[in-house]
């Protein structure tokens, strides 16, 4: 039972003053909500009915054609494959060896905060930084375009990824788990192994598809790298086909069949971060 002076009581003033903003605030947020929603439904809406009428066994199983002629995808495919396993075998040992330091051995000093500062700078940056650094540092000094160019610049990307995840999972590891290995004579090494990398595992692994599921539609940083090759190729050491620039430059060019495979290659692409992001849920809500 509430008094007359009860901060819940119905007819208390404060109390009608936080409902009415509780209210306001709600509305605020249901409005903001559906307004994000409409305009995600309109684009994957959209991407569906130009692209998927354009999906065929075609796509996979031949190369972009000249204009006017069918083809498919099947080059862009292979190049986007290879380059995004080549950057994430790359990026994916470098980040959780980073993260695992930061999170196991950086307690002290100044290394350690500054690195993650540094590592926060480089997972905001706009990837076509990264594209012509990797331009200016590699391509311009080998002379020509290639697969390990644009491996490399999306390995940069897929580091600062890995790294957070790395340190923020290892971070959630009780010291408690530590401290009983400690005790038990085990060297650190060992603990980091057994201990740390099993408790935080499904979440070093969510990071890790995060980061190939954003490397999986950059643009900028391979139209400095590795360029596009209209034909089959899987030579890494030339330039090589790559779905988000045959997008790029198929959208934009005046052939209807160009831009139907356009509107195909983002389906695909969409269907690929969707499917990433739906493992990457189910091993971190396990």
């Amino acid at each position: 039972m509430f008094t007359s002076d009860s901060v819940v009581n119905l007819s208390n003033p404060v109390f009608k003053k936080r409902q009415r903003f509780n209210r306001i605030m709600l509305g605020l947020s249901s409005v903001a909500v559906i307004f994000g929603l409409f305009w995600l439904c309109w684009i994957i809406l959209t991407l569906f009915i130009k692209g998927g009428s354009a999906l065929s066994l075609t796509l996979f199983t031949e190369a972009t054609p000249p204009p006017g002629a069918d083809g498919g995808l099947l080059n862009a495919i292979l190049g986007s494959i290879m380059m995004a396993a080549v950057g994430t075998l790359i990026g994916t040992p470098i980040g959780v060896l980073a993260g695992t330091y930061l999170a196991e051995y950086g307690q002290r000093g100044w290394l350690a905060p500054a690195t993650r500062f540094l590592n926060d700078v480089l997972l905001s940056a706009p990837s076509i930084v990264i594209g012509l650094f990797i331009y200016a540092i590699y391509v311009a000094q080998v002379g020509h375009y290639s697969g390990w160019a644009g491996a490399l610049a999306l390995s940069i990307l897929v580091i600062p990824v890995v790294v957070r995840s790395t340190d923020n999972m290892l971070l959630l590891v009780p010291n408690s788990l530590r401290e009983a290995a400690a005790a038990l004579g085990c060297p650190q090494w060992r603990i980091v192994m057994n201990i740390s990398y099993r408790a935080a595992r499904s979440g070093i692994i969510t990071g890790i598809l995060l980061a190939i599921a954003r490397i999986s539609g950059e643009t900028a940083p391979l139209l400095f790298t590795a360029l596009n090759n209209q034909f089959m190729s899987m030579n890494m050491n030339a330039p090589i086909a790559n779905l988000p620039v045959v997008i790029f430059q198929y959208a934009a060019s005046p052939y209807e069949d160009w831009n139907r495979l356009a509107w195909a290659g983002a389906v695909l692409i969409t269907l690929l971060v969707l499917g990433i992001n739906i493992a990457a849920r189910s091993l971190f809500r396990k």
